[in-house]
């Protein structure tokens, strides 16, 4: 018996055990809120639909042909929401792979098979990046022609953040070579700034970050970077086949930190007034201490992980220990994964670490975190404990097991059915071929790319951190029951039709991108709230810390669109509140320390939390 075959007999085994030992264990759920077995259990009303036809969304993530082998390729690409044009209406950015035509000159040789461009400019007829405008009907219009970001290149991450606070978004995408900074102009147009700002990074960039860390109101901007992968590598797995190169952990690249200088007097201050100023960044990956250190970056996260109210920075290093960069709060970091038990897992073992989710999935009022790895290794819940460090406990939660099988990427805590507790999606895709054959959701016929393909998952969580899988053939999420599973990659959050629950977009890779709706049973009422900071042009407050009390009872929320895999999320914050009626107060730490308090009200509401507003506690 083949023994990848005779691995996935024996894990579905255990899988099956795990589950039935969940479904059929008593829970305490929240207060007022069935626990998540119950809803497994009796409910057989799906948590989604897909919407994607609906909606008008027709992206299509081009890889290429796979008899290319470019590990690039297998990598895939993100997503974005973001309210580009501010009408209040979530719009999507999807990222493309450019067919294959981004390796074309690169290194020197052609593959025997595959057809390349033998000019490198062919890249401007490639498959691009699509941006998508949405109607007042709910449908998206493709704007991408004239946008400015009808640009090639081998894509892969997005990070969405108004870099000049002038109150409208800006984008970062990352490529397999180099990374751009597009300038939002206002008027549905955007402008490539990456020269003039100063952002230069010929490295393969993977998930990136906006976030202040030195706490003076302009939005820095992280790169994680992957590989320093060459193109033309040959490999084969062990029957040898043609397959994708694994990577290697003395091939980790260091990452990149760009400090926002354009509010500074020898940055790009206004000439006259209401001018936008210029926006200029410096490279400080070297003297913050972020650039002294190499690994194979994946997924990035900002936060405060030690209560000293300072962003630090959490980074997944493909077969490598994760970062814990702790802000030193003199624009230096010092790496401390290890020292807060963040970087390996329970026997200190490095993993193909990827996707970030990041929540308090426990109720204490820390933010927890989640990191996808790859099949064979249980995907990571780093449980936050104490100001100074994490402790793993993913099998202890019910998430270890059920993610043994699969290859795990895009990934997001939140609440699905507004019970109070965070949820979690994973999206799954494999990086060598799976046994099994069925034709993955929306592959072109026999493109041999559907035996990379895998289910989705999602698993609720009971309350009290305890989590337990959805079924899958239950879930559209996890499985198209007509087209089959896809090569889930990219994953973002966002309430996209303003109906107060978050729905998710999903790029799968060789295939269409998909919007899935939240249409799941409710136990409970919400609140979503857009935190901004009128003295910066009124963009969203990235960083914030926001708590809404009710009673003894509190819920924590990090505004920080940037976490799962390659990918951007809704940059408002949003609660699921159980039972409760009213809410007493709303508590909110703003990215330079200070604290204000909102008053207490209904739920079932959109706020916007303007600083200066609030009361100081």
């Amino acid at each position: 018996m083949n023994r990848r075959v005779l691995i996935s007999i024996v894990l579905g085994l255990l899988v099956g055990w795990w589950a039935w030992h969940a479904l059929s264990r008593p829970t305490a759920g929240q207060i007022g809120a069935p626990s998540a077995t119950d809803s497994v259990a009796h409910s057989p009303a799906p948590l989604f639909e897909d919407g994607t036809a609906r909606a008008g969304i027709d992206f299509f993530l081009d890889p290429g042909p796979l008899d290319l082998y470019e590990v690039p390729q297998i990598m895939g690409s993100g997503c974005a929401f973001l309210d580009f044009d501010q009408d209040g209406r979530l719009d999507i950015f999807l990222v493309n792979q450019a067919g294959g035509a981004g390796y074309a000159g690169l290194d020197g040789q052609a593959q025997p098979t595959a057809p390349r461009p033998a000019d490198p400019r062919q890249l401007d007829t490639a498959p691009m990046n699509r941006l998508y405008r949405q109607q007042t009907d709910g449908s998206f219009v493709d704007v991408t022609s004239g946008s400015g970001l009808d640009v090639g290149g081998v894509g892969m991450g997005v990070a969405v953040g108004d870099v000049n606070n002038d109150g409208f978004p800006d984008l970062c995408v990352t490529y397999f070579r180099g990374t751009r900074l597009f300038l939002n102009k206002r008027d549905g147009t955007f402008v490539d700034i990456s020269e003039s700002a100063g952002i230069d990074n010929p490295q393969w960039g993977a998930s990136a970050a906006f976030f202040d860390f030195d706490r003076d109101g302009w939005l820095d901007l992280f790169v994680a970077n992957y590989s320093d992968y060459y193109v033309g590598r040959i490999c084969n797995d062990p029957s040898g086949q043609r397959e994708f190169c694994a990577p290697s952990p003395s091939a980790g690249s260091p990452h990149k930190l760009f400090h926002n200088r354009s509010g500074a007097p020898d940055g790009g201050l206004p000439v006259k007034a209401n001018e936008v100023p210029s926006v200029r960044f410096s490279d400080v990956s070297l003297s913050s201490g972020i650039a002294r250190r190499t690994g194979l970056g994946l997924g990035v996260v900002a936060a405060d992980f030690d209560g000293d109210r300072w962003p630090d920075l959490f980074v997944a290093n493909d077969v490598g220990p994760n970062f814990l960069w702790i802000n030193q709060h003199d624009g230096t970091f010092l790496e401390q994964a290890v020292l807060r038990g963040a970087a390996f897992d329970l026997n200190g073992h490095a993993q193909a670490n990827m996707g970030i989710a990041i929540g308090d999935v426990d109720g204490d009022g820390r933010l927890d975190l989640l990191v996808t790895h790859l099949d064979g290794e249980m995907n990571a819940l780093y449980l936050n404990k104490s100001n100074d460090g994490f402790e793993e406990s993913a099998a202890s939660t019910g998430l270890g097991m059920p993610s043994l099988p699969y290859t795990s990427w895009g990934t997001a805590f939140f609440d699905v059915d507004h019970d109070g507790a965070l949820d979690l999606a994973v999206v799954n895709g494999a990086i060598a071929r799976v046994a099994s054959s069925k034709a993955a959701s929306g592959l072109r016929t026999n493109s041999g790319w559907e035996r990379y393909a895998e289910p989705n998952q999602f698993f609720l969580n009971d309350g009290t951190g305890r989590f337990a899988e959805v079924p899958v053939a239950a879930e559209p999420f996890s499985i198209d029951r007509e087209r089959g599973p896809a090569i889930g990659r990219g994953l973002a959050v966002g309430d996209v039709d303003n109906d107060g629950d978050l729905d998710l977009l999903v790029t799968n890779l060789a295939g269409q991108a998909r919007l899935f709706l939240n249409v799941a049973n409710k136990h409970g009422h919400w609140l979503q709230l857009r935190v901004i900071e009128p003295a910066l042009g009124g963009r969203d407050a990235y960083g914030a810390r926001v708590v809404v009390t009710a009673g003894k009872q509190r819920w924590t929320r990090l505004a920080n669109p940037a976490f799962s895999y390659l990918s951007s999320n809704d940059a408002r914050v949003h609660f699921g509140l159980g039972r409760i009626e009213k809410y007493d107060a709303i508590s909110v730490i703003w990215a330079d320390g200070a604290e204000e308090v909102f008053p207490g009200g209904d739920v079932d509401r959109h706020l916007v939390l303007r600083r200066g507003e609030g009361r100081i506690p």
